[in-house]
């Protein structure tokens, strides 16, 4: 593992280019998918030997700048609904603030990876919460896309947005921009889980974002831009909270900045040239992939803890392999939707060619 020193790691230029290469490829996803990226750069700098609450705190605090970023882009794209973002705020923040309670609780006890370093004890929570939690929602976007594939033409499944229209929970409210009607219980109850995972992994987009779609009926490019907006309140009160912990590691945070600042306005650009079904194909494909990575250190943690008997020359090999199969996700991710949007933009180009020298 890297040396931690003061509970933080200590940046030599190859680290620090990690750093920055997290917050590139979290940038470029958050901006396609409407996640904050969290969910490729918490567990990297996990793997980089930083403790799971200071990653989690680091990456809150840089979701913040990161988000005003990208909901402003999508902003001017028509895609934010502000007016939903702020009913799911109002209980978010409760999430966030139940979540950096636990982690704070789990963080100070159980030994640590170095001097001043994190909890085992924190770091396995923080990786049993991800694991499960993804595993669910890439299994329902994995089907979801399935049924897609075999009719063009179907759009998200809309089971759970008719079931919840047909029970009329009222007050229902009406969002313009969204163009749909939600009832103020189910906004309540997706803004609590939504701020207590991002508050706990920092991935609070893959419950938000699924939510809006599968739950609410609202189209993948509003729900990323409505994420992003909501995100940066979310990362506003996040920060203050871990902050307040002496758990954020600001040079993480400016390293972050540095790469996901530029990949955030790539990742919005593919929203506006790639199908609906292939952002979500993708966010399952990388999803999986992350989910995989995580699995792979629990055993370090379980063994750090003395829950289970397995060479301690073996942690190293664990948090490699669980650091390679992270960077196959994202770079993965990130070709497909490069790929994506030349290909898009190769055909916008034959298309004009055609037009004009129909025009002559």
């Amino acid at each position: 593992m890297h040396e931690l020193m003061g509970g933080f790691l200590r940046l030599d230029l190859i680290n620090s280019l990690q750093v920055v290469f997290l917050g590139l490829v979290g940038g470029i996803l958050s901006g396609f998918i409407g996640s904050g990226g969290a969910f490729f750069m918490t567990p990297g700098m996990m793997n980089l030997g930083v403790s799971g609450i200071t990653s989690v705190a680091s990456n809150i605090t840089h979701k913040f700048g990161k988000a005003m970023m990208g909901s402003k882009k999508h902003g001017e794209l028509g895609n934010v609904d502000k007016k939903l973002s702020m009913f799911l705020l109002v209980t978010s923040f409760i999430g966030i603030r139940l979540a950096v309670w636990i982690n704070t609780m789990l963080g100070q006890g159980g030994g640590s990876h170095g001097e001043g370093g994190g909890s085992p004890a924190g770091d396995l929570y923080i990786s049993l919460i991800f694991v499960g939690i993804l595993s669910l929602v890439s299994i329902s976007i994995l089907m979801d896309v399935k049924k897609t594939s075999k009719d063009e033409s179907t759009g998200p499944s809309r089971v759970i947005v008719d079931f919840f229209s047909k029970l009329k929970l009222k007050p229902l409210i009406y969002f313009p921009v969204a163009d749909v009607k939600v009832s103020l219980w189910l906004l309540l109850i997706v803004g609590l889980a939504t701020g207590y995972l991002a508050g706990t992994i920092g991935v609070g987009g893959f419950i938000g974002v699924p939510a809006m779609i599968y739950v609410f009926g609202i189209s993948a490019t509003v729900a990323a831009g409505t994420e992003l907006y909501l995100a940066m309140f979310m990362g506003g009160w996040g920060a203050l909270n871990y902050a307040f912990e002496g758990a954020v590691d600001i040079r993480l945070t400016m390293l972050l900045y540095l790469g996901s600042l530029v990949g955030i306005y790539i990742g919005v650009y593919g929203t506006k040239v790639v199908k609906e079904v292939v952002i979500r194909l993708v966010t399952a494909i990388i999803i999986i992939l992350c989910v995989f990575s995580r699995a792979i250190a629990i055993p370090m943690y379980l063994r750090q803890l003395g829950w289970v008997d397995l060479n301690p020359a073996w942690d190293v090999y664990f948090n490699e392999a669980s650091k390679i199969l992270l960077y196959v996700a994202g770079i993965t991710g990130v070709s497909i939707i490069l790929y994506n949007i030349i290909r898009a933009y190769v055909q916008q180009s034959k298309i004009k060619a055609a037009l004009s020298l129909t025009a002559k």
